[in-house]
């Protein structure tokens, strides 16, 4: 798989949160040329948009409602 092929794989997954991230993942996995491959303005902006629209946040253990309950499960029964 090319540089590009990789970075617009990455960008769907919604693994990178933007083109800052996706360059570095690319980087750390050896692509090749990764700045100059994405220099161009149109790739650069395509890719970008695409990371906008598909990022997930990682998930917590524990969210707010949970941990809510937990709190309040822990003061009724003392």
């Amino acid at each position: 798989m090319s540089t590009l092929e990789r970075a617009y794989f990455l960008a769907r997954s919604g693994e990178v949160a933007d083109l800052a991230q996706l360059k570095s993942r690319l980087k750390i996995e050896g692509c090749r040329a990764v700045d100059a491959l994405l220099a161009t303005y149109s790739v650069r902006r395509h890719l970008q948009a695409i990371c906008a629209a598909t990022f997930h946040p990682p998930e917590t253990t524990d969210t707010p409602s949970e941990a809510a309950e937990t709190a309040q499960h822990d003061e009724s029964s003392t």
